[in-house]
């Protein structure tokens, strides 16, 4: 059988923290608890310095809100969000612990280059009135998705996979991304403040 870098115990352990109000979602704190867990287990000064930068946290948090506002369920959005964060967080710590082969390092390349296509995406469907497509949007997550899969395999176990899917699966369905496109929609102001975000980690070459 594989072994995987993180043990089910030690992937438990980043999911401590969370506030029992979903209404005070906040990815930074839910990021940096998740941070301190993992680093009660495996400290490392490298480590220490793992945290999501602030555009990042404003990006997510438009995301909690609009997962929200969709699924009409807090702690359904409250758990895609810490499924997301768990997930950038340990994918990190591989990259930033050189856990990664040459191989591998050749998916992150590729997934670099998925994730700025499917940014700069994300910005001119909302940018340029009407030429949003729900299925080219759908399809950019789900190859995102695959890349992702294909980089932590040997590395996460089958419940982080999980985690991945349960993510993925939430923004790449074709019902959520027909609502937050929707010009007259509730999520419209939610879907400004996240390309904002978007267009300003492209702009810092960070996407």
């Amino acid at each position: 059988m594989r072994r995987h870098l993180w043990t089910q115990e030690e992937e438990m352990c980043v999911g401590g923290g969370v506030s029992k109000s979903p209404d005070c979602f906040s990815s930074k704190n839910l990021a940096l608890q998740a941070q301190k867990k993992l680093l009660s287990k495996m400290a490392t000064k490298t480590m220490a310095n793992m945290l999501i930068d602030d555009t990042s946290s404003e990006i997510f948090d438009e995301l909690y809100k609009v997962t929200r506002e969709h699924t009409r369920n807090k702690k359904e959005a409250h758990k895609i969000m810490k499924d997301l964060i768990k997930v950038a967080i340990k994918i990190g710590i591989l990259y930033r612990n050189n856990q990664f082969n040459q191989e591998e390092l050749e998916i992150v390349d590729k997934f670099r280059k998925k994730l700025n296509q499917t940014a700069m995406t994300i910005v001119s469907f909302y940018e340029v009135e009407y030429t949003f497509d729900r299925n080219v949007l759908a399809e950019l997550l789900n190859e995102c998705k695959d890349l992702v899969h294909e980089l932590v395999e040997r590395h996460l176990t089958p419940r982080s996979h999980g985690r991945i899917n349960h993510v993925f699966n939430h923004f790449a369905d074709v019902e959520f991304l027909t609502a937050l496109y929707s010009l007259d929609g509730d999520c419209r102001p939610y879907l400004k403040k996240i390309c904002d975000g978007i267009n300003k980690l492209l702009d810092e070459k960070i996407l």
